[in-house]
């Protein structure tokens, strides 16, 4: 893999997508979450630099070559982009050349000088009559992008160099071979050319302006501490006007006819990439195709400061005035003519990154994982960074993206797991509680057990005994009534007793094949039910067979129903209803009785808790049945409204069991 003048700190990075999104090469990978620069697919335009807000993409430095340069005794020549105007708005053009020279630069020469060459070579070329078309060369970042991603368009890249590789030919021709050039600009495509196999060894370091305000930082030069100092010749003509959209077509004379369509000048990510696209085509119908990947190098992402572009251009403009004004018109012309034989040419190496485009179907695999299952399902949002659903699908068969980048895919992963996460905390909760009244049932079953047992054979003495008496009692005698109340507090003792017993005692379920619809009509059957109560059952199940232990679910419908009809003094209607489905039987008691109160709901599965009058119940009939269905490894649940003024009142008992073990 080359290696990647441009590199994200992963610290930073946050996620945002916008460098996917205005990367026009698509030379950026997500992986982990992270944005990673692919130095082989990488045309350093620069893009992601200017619109990371986090900081987050580094450019490499070339501060310690350049140091190294002036340090090493060579002939060391600065070579200053057209652009320097826009980025030193706060020195004068003469106070920047003596910056240069602070620093230790011999010379400092104008890159318009090789801009006003380059246009020349241009207008010749036009010049021509033949059917060639052309585009222009000048970006550094348009002509390696072409070359990855349009390498059939190669023979249309004009054959002539930048205007910073012209210049570094001029002055080599009259300063010496051995001269050291560090050219000085916006772009950081620059440091890519300077590399680039047809002209390598012609540039030998490139500096971006923030590069050149961190090295006048660390020595403090200032503008106000420099003696100001004119560029060394030869100096530039109209050439000064190529950083700004079209100024290369004003500086090789050449017109833009909307009339005759044969010149087309256009800047920008989006448009040059419709252009390239148009003009590979051949409907674009243009002989020159001039293009800047920014809008203008004075847009470039090596510019320090903030300035919008029209603001740019007006500082373009008040230097190229003065420039034109105090020009020697003469000396100019007899420079361009020294240097009419200077060899301009260049070649242009394929670097061909196109990955074929895949299939239908492996397209269609993809974004069905992004849970785009139909059209209308493709939104189309850019929120990833790339235009549309299926570039994104693309990208990540490309290896250049990942399906969580979808904002609303993974908006609607997140709402499913938070469903998840509460549906978990809701067991979680619901297991919670059922410990909390295992281990209570537990504590008082021991408890229970111990009452019972020391109780039932002194109450059984008692009982024994006071029937006794009562057969030996006179029918008359006024002992008869308090001897038949003794008893009747016994018998009603031995049923508290027998109770406690049977909360307490360990059962084992022992499971056998029943049918539950039998199971519901014989403990409605066992009941006595008042006249006033109305009683509906529906079995509204296909498999009425469950491996249950029959006794014990009946135990549990009768409390379930006797407590119903208690609930009913004025009459009402009890409805039992047996629902289920593969796994497991639901047995639904509902009754249109008083209703439980709200603050009571959470307390009829505990013993001894009661909302009977005294003497009419012991508490342990739904205690029971709770150890019961836990013991079935089933639920129970209840849901009960005892206001009026909020709607009918009754209790509804949901009996949940699984069909085996």
């Amino acid at each position: 893999m080359g290696t990647a003048f441009i590199t994200t700190i992963k610290e930073h990075c946050r996620m945002c997508y916008t460098c996917v999104r205005e990367c026009p090469a698509k030379a950026i990978r997500i992986v982990d979450g992270q944005a990673q620069v692919i130095g082989d697919r990488c045309i350093a335009c620069g893009n992601c630099v200017k619109v990371c807000s986090q900081g987050a993409k580094q450019v490499r430095s070339s501060i310690k070559e350049v140091e190294a340069l002036l340090a090493s005794g060579q002939k060391v020549a600065a070579c200053v982009a057209p652009s320097f105007p826009a980025e030193f708005v706060d020195a004068d053009p003469r106070q920047v050349v003596g910056m240069l020279w602070a620093l230790g630069f011999e010379l400092v020469n104008e890159v318009a000088f090789g801009a006003d060459l380059v246009a020349r070579e241009y207008r010749r070329l036009l010049s021509r009559n033949d059917d060639t078309r052309y585009i222009t060369t000048s970006c550094p970042a348009i002509v390696g992008y072409v070359e990855r991603y349009y390498p059939d368009l190669l023979d249309s890249l004009t054959p002539v160099v930048s205007p910073m590789i012209a210049t570094a030919r001029a002055l080599r021709q009259l300063h010496g071979n051995d001269l050291k050039i560090v050219f000085i600009g916006p772009c950081i495509a620059k440091k890519v050319e300077a590399e680039s196999k047809p002209v390598t060894g012609e540039i030998d370091a490139v500096l971006t302006f923030p590069e050149l305000r961190e090295m006048l930082a660390a020595r403090n030069i200032r503008p106000d501490n420099v003696e100001p100092c004119e560029f060394d010749p030869p100096h530039g003509a109209a050439g000064a006007m190529f950083p700004v959209s079209r100024g290369v077509l004003q500086a090789a004379d050449i017109r833009e006819d909307l009339m005759t369509g044969e010149v087309v000048a256009t800047a920008g990510r989006a448009h040059t990439l419709e252009a390239i696209k148009e003009f590979s085509t051949g409907d674009l119908g243009a002989r020159l195709l001039e293009v800047l990947a920014c809008d203008g190098c004075i847009m470039g992402a090596g510019i320090s400061n903030d300035l919008p572009l029209f603001n740019r251009r007006r500082h373009m403009r008040k230097y190229f005035s003065k420039r034109i004004e105090s020009l020697d018109l003469a000396r100019w012309h007899e420079d361009m003519e020294r240097f009419s034989t200077l060899d301009l040419h260049r070649s242009y190496v394929a670097n061909d990154q196109r990955i074929p485009t895949p299939a239908d179907e492996q397209l269609n695999q993809i974004l069905i994982r992004m849970g785009k299952l139909s059209p209308k399902d493709e939104l189309n949002c850019g929120a990833c960074g790339y235009d549309t659903c299926m570039e994104h699908a693309i990208a990540i068969y490309k290896g250049l993206a990942e399906s969580e980048m979808c904002l609303p895919f993974t908006i609607e992963k997140l709402r499913h797991t938070i469903g998840e996460l509460a549906s978990s905390h809701q067991q979680l909760a619901s297991t919670q509680e059922a410990l909390i009244q295992a281990e209570k049932l537990a504590s008082m079953g021991q408890l229970a057990a111990g009452i019972a047992h020391e109780v039932n054979n002194p109450l059984g003495v008692v009982l024994m005994y006071a029937h006794l008496m009562l057969e030996e009692c006179q029918d008359k005698s006024k002992m008869r009534e308090d001897l038949a109340m003794i008893a009747e507090q016994a018998d009603r003792c031995k049923k508290i007793v027998a109770g406690l017993l049977h909360f307490a005692r360990q059962n084992k379920v022992v499971r056998y094949p029943t049918d539950v619809r039998e199971l519901v009509h014989r403990s409605v059957k066992t009941l006595t039910i008042p006249q006033n109560i109305t009683v509906a059952i529906e079995t509204d199940v296909e498999d009425p067979v469950a491996e249950i232990d029959r006794d014990q679910i009946i135990q549990v419908l009768t409390n379930l129903l006797t407590n119903a009809i208690a609930a009913m003094e004025k009459g009402g209607e009890l409805a039992v209803r047996v629902t289920g489905d593969p796994n497991s039987i639901r047995f639904i008691v509902t009754d249109t009785g008083v209703g439980i109160p709200e603050q009571n709901i959470n307390k009829v599965f505990e013993p001894f808790f009661t909302t009977k009058q005294i003497g009419k119940g012991t508490g342990l009939g739904l205690a029971v049945t709770y150890g019961i269905v836990k013991m079935h490894c089933g639920d129970i649940r209840v849901e009960s409204n005892a206001d009026p003024a909020t709607g009918p009142t009754g209790t509804t008992f949901t009996v949940t069991l699984p069909r085996r073990e």
